[in-house]
């Protein structure tokens, strides 16, 4: 599933290629992929056409076209989907599912090949800080790139817990943006098993922890986030390169960069979870 760096890159793409265009026309291919938007495709269409894309925001794993007359269309790409910029005479983009004619003569099509993403109109922002947020999302929590994330906040609220440091981490009501790819990569450079308890690390742990969740992900932005497959892919079509450099996601039974001991995976949440057992040793009753 695409995480902040990917839908950041994206929205930025949306910025340089869409916003300040007006939405001469606009196309349903799959109902599935607006399945929120209650009043179905016409109202769907109805609402888009002719208005002027005015800005393009991101919260989290969260974006959203602002639109003149104060919505949105609130987007979350799930785990395939993709806004590509094309020429009218294009041909069809696979498992394209949304289209928007521009008035720069460009096209804004929105793929998903899995169809667990979509759009959804926002009626009701909600301003916060200056922010303009949709409403469906005002409880989503702010992430490490927002002006103001608050990490002394999210310190005193993750020690709290009594929980996985890695479950925290995920927990997109705590810290958004965060998903199983960099949060692995964070703990590695952390040292911190993802079962540590979070009742026992220490205000140290958890700065330094921040940290790492901030930097690994502006270092996987400049890269155009991380791509296995064409599944994700910036809004031109190309495939960011960030795997290239992961340390811990992905690698099992490749040498630890710091130690040389093989990379462990172990079954997390229906997902997996990447660690080398020697830099980052498994908590004994969760406190270590």
């Amino acid at each position: 599933m695409p995480e902040l760096p990917e839908v950041e890159v994206v929205r930025r793409g949306l910025i340089d290629h869409a916003v300040g265009r007006t939405v001469s026309a606009a196309t349903i291919f799959d109902a599935r992929s607006i399945r929120r938007h209650e009043p179905g495709p016409a109202d769907f269409i109805a609402r888009f056409e002719g208005r002027q894309i005015t800005g393009a925001q991101r919260r989290g794993k969260y974006l959203w076209l602002l639109l003149d007359g104060d919505e949105a269309v609130l987007c979350h790409l799930g785990m395939s989907g993709q806004f590509l910029i094309s020429n009218p005479d294009s041909a069809a983009t696979r498992h394209e599912r949304v289209r928007f004619d521009l008035s720069d003569g460009t096209q804004l099509r929105f793929a998903d090949q899995r169809i667990f993403g979509g759009l959804s109109f926002s009626a009701g922002l909600v301003d916060q800080a200056t922010t303009l947020v949709p409403s469906e999302i005002a409880h989503i929590a702010r992430d490490p790139f927002d002006p103001l994330f608050d990490p002394l906040e999210v310190d005193r609220r993750l020690r709290r817990r009594e929980t996985g440091i890695k479950r925290a981490l995920l927990d997109q009501g705590l810290i958004s943006g965060v998903g199983n790819i960099y949060a692995d990569e964070s703990m590695w450079r952390a040292r911190l098993h993802y079962a540590r308890n979070t009742r026992h690390v220490t205000k140290r742990e958890v700065a330094e922890l921040l940290k790492h969740v901030t930097d690994v992900m502006a270092e996987a932005l400049a890269q155009g986030g991380t791509s296995f497959d064409a599944l994700y892919v910036n809004v031109n079509g190309n495939s960011g390169y960030f795997d290239r450099s992961l340390q811990a996601y992905g690698q099992e039974g490749e040498p630890c960069e710091r130690c040389g001991t093989p990379i462990r995976r172990d079954a997390f949440m229906n997902r997996s979870s990447f660690t080398c057992p020697t830099c980052q040793p498994r908590p004994r009753n969760g406190r270590f």
